[in-house]
């Protein structure tokens, strides 16, 4: 059996096509499947269109969040509602092609755990998020001790033995999914595809977003921001000596030091360096401050499909 979890937000353009595709993928499969479609607070028509897709077809199941939580809350809720021997994690927006599900369940049947999707090409976003994308995996892969696949997106499949932890474990309030498919282990292997345009709608990640979800990574992943104040700390102290040496030489040698311009653009030079390891440290104790609340990853408003429906 194979569920396939979709994170819906503002969907209504191109969501029906999305569905109608993929039924007709995984009929072709003869396996018992099951869409999931979570609702991550739409505020278009959206919610009636997953309502009316539930209701009209038992392949359909319904999850509404209560508000917007975001994509990999959203992404999680689906996971935590699957029972299923497989699962698939994908976008509505068609650029995550449900063409592709066939050879990711094969490989499963071949006795992997984990299939990342790595994207091989886009014509989405650009050179910019082209360049932006690679600068991301490139940083991240060289301050963390574990390496992620260049271009994994959240396009994966896991068995039940994956679906299992991430229903107990991996339940941080900053996440990155497709960083955790990465780092748990067990047999996996990757899978390329083309990321084609959006089928309709506009992409619901900003810029604002992406470098959110881009510090939240780097926080999840890596303490090496913090080690950075040993490194900063160290490079100051050898150019505070050099601007001591500096004004003894002067003032033996019988010259006034500069003094003044020196002394500014020292401080304005450590000030600067402070208020950034500042910045890091804020961030830390910001992410510590959300875990040690303990809130809800997400708050499930009612479900459509499923055995016992709930509030």
């Amino acid at each position: 059996s194979i569920d396939i979890v979709v994170s819906v937000y503002n969907e209504e353009e191109g969501l029906r096509a999305f569905v109608e595709k993929t039924k007709e993928v995984l009929q072709n499969l003869n396996l018992r499947s099951c869409i999931l479609l979570v609702n991550d607070g739409s505020s278009d028509n959206s919610v009636h269109i997953i309502n009316e897709l539930a209701k009209n077809s038992p392949v359909v199941k319904a999850i509404h969040l209560s508000r917007n939580f975001g994509h990999e809350a959203a992404m999680l809720a689906g996971i935590d509602h699957s029972n299923a021997d497989a699962l698939i994690c994908l976008d509505a927006d068609m650029q995550h092609p449900p063409d592709e599900i066939p050879a990711m369940v094969k490989k499963i049947n071949e006795g992997f755990d984990i299939i990342n999707m790595v994207r091989n090409d886009r014509d989405d976003g650009g050179f910019f998020r082209k360049i932006t994308s690679a600068l991301f995996y490139s940083i991240i892969n060289r301050i963390s001790p574990v390496k992620l696949e260049k271009n994994a997106s959240d396009f994966f499949i896991i068995s039940r033995k994956v679906i299992r932890i991430l229903q107990k474990e991996y339940r941080e309030r900053t996440r990155f999914l497709r960083g955790y498919t990465q780092i748990v282990g067990f047999r996996k292997t990757t899978l390329s595809y083309y990321a084609d345009n959006r089928y309709a709608g506009k992409s619901k990640y900003s810029l604002s977003k992406l470098l959110i979800l881009t510090t939240g990574a780097i926080v999840s992943f890596s303490k090496v921001p913090l080690y950075m104040g040993l490194v900063l700390g160290l490079l100051s102290a050898i150019m505070a000596i050099g601007v001591l040496v500096y004004s003894i030489v002067i003032k033996i040698s019988g010259g006034a030091p500069p003094g003044y311009t020196t002394l500014i653009v020292f401080m304005s030079f450590m000030f600067a360096i402070q208020f950034f390891l500042i910045g890091i440290l804020g961030l830390y104790i910001g992410y510590i401050f959300d875990e040690n609340k303990k809130r809800p990853i997400y708050i499930v408003d009612n479900c459509i499909g499923f055995d016992n429906d709930k509030v």
